[in-house]
């Protein structure tokens, strides 16, 4: 006697599909924002007016728009401007979606970490005819990025639990075969716990991770205290 029948087996491995997909999405939007985030948080420490003036008013409509939103706009919207141009996917759309919409979020994490390096690393690197970038690389980010590591991973985890939005937007992802699974089978405890494990267990496993990392970047800050 077997513990699952074919028909079970087959949506538990709906479900380890999905699982990817889930992944894929959340580690390829969270780069993407990571990447562009630390850009535009960069760019906007400018003083000049119209790059301050851009920022805000991009900066306050993004945060005050539902990620929802942004992702139907993405992909309705999408699909209906271009339309006979290029094909608008669910993945697509939900990518774009998070990594703008997250994008806004690691600028200012980026922008308030560099802000809270202190003024005398930036006096030091000068007196010591640092290069501009070799000063950046090498002193000022990595203390910017202990400062703003805990925030970061914040994003990461709020990235992750945003996926799930993206199968309202038809992507075949963990929630959505969880959901299928459910309506399918009268059984929405079992699948829906199943989906609910993994976000529980990739919290945990990120929440371990950043402990070490953590550590690993606080290592010099420890030995001074010391």
């Amino acid at each position: 006697m077997t513990l699952l029948t074919s028909a079970e087996l087959g949506y538990f491995q709906q479900l380890a599909a999905g699982t990817v997909i889930t992944i894929e999405l959340a580690v390829s939007g969270y780069l993407l924002a990571l990447i562009s985030g630390t850009v535009v948080g960069l760019v906007t420490l400018s003083s000049n007016w119209l790059i301050q003036a851009v920022w805000r008013v991009y900066a306050s409509i993004i945060m005050g728009v539902p990620s929802l939103l942004v992702i139907f706009l993405f992909y309705y919207g999408g699909s209906a401007v271009l339309e006979g141009v290029i094909s608008i996917t669910p993945f697509g759309a939900g990518l774009t979606a998070l990594a703008v919409v997250y994008t806004v979020y690691v600028a200012e994490l980026v922008r308030g970490a560099v802000r809270n390096v202190p003024r005398g690393q930036f006096e030091a690197s000068a007196a010591l005819a640092i290069r501009p970038l070799s000063a950046w690389c090498h002193v000022i980010m990595p203390q910017a990025i202990r400062i703003a590591l805990a925030g970061l991973i914040t994003v990461w985890m709020v990235v992750l639990k945003d996926t799930a939005l993206v199968s309202l937007a038809g992507l075949n992802d963990l929630v959505a075969h969880a959901k299928t699974a459910a309506g399918a089978t009268k059984e929405p405890f079992i699948y829906f716990i199943v989906a609910s494990l993994f976000f529980v267990v990739f919290s945990a496993l990120t929440l371990r991770a950043s402990a070490r990392l953590e550590r690993r970047f606080g290592r010099g800050l420890a030995v001074a205290r010391a």
